[in-house]
């Protein structure tokens, strides 16, 4: 019997075991995704070169792992790029409704594309910088990863949130030092029950790290 399934894109790191932990009923979508973005992320300026043998675990399971934090609701993930972490997001919980806020055209029609691609109807693109954009309505969470740090962060995220609202924000190994940094602007933001939030441990062998915080209520 020949076998039709397809090949992964050359250079492709394997699919970890964490991934079925992470994603689930879900994995199916999350491998098109992933192969999608191993064959034309490159190409798109949304990968680097060597990016590609790490994939799964340093973007893909590393996103997915957010996950757990979210809640029904309506989220917003700024300066989505290649849909890391928001496109990764709305596969993993289709129970929440995204917003993907990217200003670069490029990456716009990606995350589109995606969206059609993989017929996921939790998400809306919007294309506008974080601090100039104009929703519908004010967000329950919002997201972000590897945009700039919390002290510049901080202030165009969350004005975007609900009162109330929580930022999660990922962030990598140095959040302590940015937190100290960002003192400032988390005072201004008047920003409350902050905390790093440590993911993935006896999953994976680099945990993902989220700074959460909730915006007042009133």
């Amino acid at each position: 019997m020949t076998d039709h399934t397809p090949a992964q894109p050359p250079g492709l790191e394997p699919e970890p075991a964490a991934a079925s932990v992470v994603f689930g009923d879900r994995l199916e979508v999350a491998r098109a995704f992933t192969e999608s973005l191993a064959e034309h992320g490159e190409e798109l300026g949304l990968i680097g070169p060597l990016e590609l043998p790490r994939l799964w675990t340093r973007h893909v399971v590393n996103s997915g792992l957010v996950a757990p934090l979210l809640r029904p609701g309506h989220v917003g993930d700024v300066g989505s790029g290649a849909g890391l972490p928001g496109l990764v997001l709305a596969i993993a919980r289709p129970d929440v409704h995204l917003t993907l806020i990217e200003p670069m055209e490029r990456r716009v029609a990606w995350l589109e594309r995606q969206v059609g691609e993989l017929a996921l109807d939790n998400v809306e693109v919007v294309r506008a910088r974080a601090e100039e954009v104009k929703l519908k309505g004010r967000l329950d969470q919002v997201t972000a990863r590897a945009v700039s740090a919390l002290r510049t962060l901080i202030p165009i995220t969350a004005p975007l949130l609900r009162p109330g609202g929580e930022l999660v924000l990922m962030k990598g190994s140095g959040v302590a030092g940015e937190i100290g940094a960002a003192e400032k602007a988390i005072r201004k933001s008047r920003l409350s029950d902050v905390e790093v939030v440590v993911l993935g441990e006896g999953v994976v062998d680099d945990v993902t790290r989220v700074f959460r915080a909730r915006v007042p209520s009133a």
